[in-house]
């Protein structure tokens, strides 16, 4: 939608110089504390199935076990991720992701091509909007749902999105950043009815 886009780009290239000192004091802190690399950097899938590079702040590191597996990952969350991660400033670098057009303000969650193509029907269907920075999922649990749970949200979303709803959005997002998450039993039990119906 072409409003949509136009306000995804103007908040973005608004707030990304304002974002920048911010985003400066992050990567020193991310550097001296944890060292490099400052960024992570992952393939994500996009409107269409489009595949981009979603950047954001490392939160956490390599640490593997004796067999060479990344370690769970609350294991390998560092003290800055974890703060970071609570009020969603390691998803700054986001915003340029916002301006190329591969991610807009709100949506579903960005998630890896294996996720998608696993999903089947839902998958697709995520595919049919652009991914957010923040979305209905996120502001709803996020880290403390299951993936069923997540799936369920982001479609209960695609199906009802407005700009009302967009709203509801971002305020509950600064709620977040403020407060932390919070599971929404409400909003996750409608989903899975509306999904169910959906599909039926």
């Amino acid at each position: 939608m072409a409003v949509r886009r136009l306000i995804d780009m103007l908040v973005a290239a608004a707030a990304l110089p304002l974002a920048l000192p911010v985003m400066a004091v992050i990567a020193a802190a991310i550097k001296l504390t944890d060292g490099d690399p400052v960024l992570f950097r992952q393939v994500r899938v996009t409107k269409g199935r489009r595949r981009f590079e979603l950047i954001k702040f490392r939160t956490m590191t390599d640490a593997r076990d004796a067999q060479g597996h990344l370690l769970p990952d609350r294991m390998r969350m560092t003290r800055l991720g974890r703060f970071l991660r609570r009020s969603r400033m390691d998803e700054l670098p986001q915003l340029w992701n916002i301006l190329t057009g591969a991610m807009s303000l709100i949506g579903p969650r960005p998630l890896l091509p294996a996720t998608i193509e696993e999903a089947g029907e839902a998958g697709r269907r995520r595919c049919e909007v652009t991914p957010g920075l923040t979305g209905w999922a996120q502001v709803n649990g996020n880290a403390l749902l299951g993936e069923q749970d997540k799936f369920a949200l982001d479609l209960w979303y695609i199906a009802n999105r407005s700009f009302r709803l967009d709203l509801i959005i971002l305020i509950r997002t600064a709620g977040v950043a403020l407060c932390g998450e919070r599971f929404n039993p409400s909003s996750i039990r409608r989903a899975h009815e509306g999904h169910s119906r959906r599909r039926g």
